[in-house]
């Protein structure tokens, strides 16, 4: 005889039988400022809070100017991912040099496009 939710559950595979937390699941906003700068390395950071005060103070006098605010904060938490990932800086400097593999935009548009189109 099963005497517990969780031997209840485990049978018959009913993930709701079992005990739940009554906490909040909580995650991170990966656009929030606060967790631009704290994942972005050390380089990067005056300039994130250079753009972002001043992004901030124009939607702040203009409310037309929050969508910029929001498009800036989604740009640089890409950065953040991009920026950890090992070779970025290295990957900088050699399409700056003209070295290293690349597609040039031309050819990556018209694999894009090729792709969507079938």
């Amino acid at each position: 005889m099963l005497t517990t939710v969780e031997e209840r559950a485990a049978l018959s595979g009913d993930a709701y039988a079992a005990p739940m937390s009554a906490q909040p699941v909580h995650q991170e906003d990966p656009e929030d400022p606060n967790e631009i700068l704290r994942g972005l390395p050390e380089r990067e950071r005056e300039e994130f809070l250079r753009q972002y005060r001043a992004a901030a103070q124009a939607a702040r006098d203009d409310i037309t100017q929050y969508a910029a605010l929001r498009r800036l904060l989604h740009r640089w938490s890409l950065v953040v991912i991009a920026a950890n990932q090992p070779g970025y800086y290295e990957a900088i400097e050699d399409a700056k040099a003209g070295a290293g593999s690349y597609t040039p935009l031309d050819q990556a548009l018209a694999t894009v496009r090729a792709r969507r189109a079938s």
